[in-house]
């Protein structure tokens, strides 16, 4: 069966900083128009990054859209959408956390919201963790807390982090912890 939606136009609503807004006119595998509304975004990486006694970094921050503070792991967004998403791991983690890691692994790609986002988001586990100073930008306000990886995997399954590529990630961490593979 043909599922493909060929775009027939695009119309940009709103052009951002951060996001651009658009509505396509798109015909589906049946014939007919229908409009999509895509959000474009140029990605983001989040960084699960495990120490030598198997805690995971994680910060927590104020999130305005959901008006509350969010427990997540290190994680930005890309300068450009040229930019290598394991510079940008590395950039964000060294700024929210101060750390830098010897050694990093990439755990995939994860599209958060398919449906009418069109952000991508990788996912890197760094370890062997050295620290220093972070460097926050000037709007960034965030602490850094440190977790046990096993008490982050009961968080996620017990619903208190909320955040799905931290989800993602505490979780592709886990099990490869279980297999030996970390």
């Amino acid at each position: 069966m043909n599922l493909k939606e060929t775009t027939q136009s695009q119309e940009y609503l709103y052009k951002g900083r951060i996001i651009n807004l658009r509505r396509d006119t798109v015909l589906l595998p049946n014939g007919k128009e229908a409009l999509r509304e895509v959000v474009e975004h140029n990605g983001g990486v989040c960084v699960a990054a495990l120490t030598d006694k198997d805690e995971l970094l994680f910060v927590r921050q104020f999130r305005y859209p959901y008006m509350e503070e969010l427990l997540e792991i290190p994680a930005g967004k890309r300068d450009s959408a040229d930019e290598e998403p394991l510079s940008c791991g590395k950039r964000e983690l060294l700024e929210e956390t101060g750390a830098k890691a010897e050694e990093w692994i990439s755990l995939g790609e994860l599209y958060p919201s398919p449906g009418y986002c069109a952000e991508h988001i990788w996912i890197f586990l760094a370890v062997g963790l050295s620290f220093g100073e972070q460097h926050l930008d000037a709007d960034e306000f965030l602490e850094v807390e440190r977790i046990p990886l096993e008490t982050a995997t009961e968080m996620v399954l017990n619903g208190e982090i909320t955040d799905a590529k931290t989800q993602a990630a505490v979780l592709k961490v886990a099990l490869m912890k279980r297999q030996g593979k970390v």
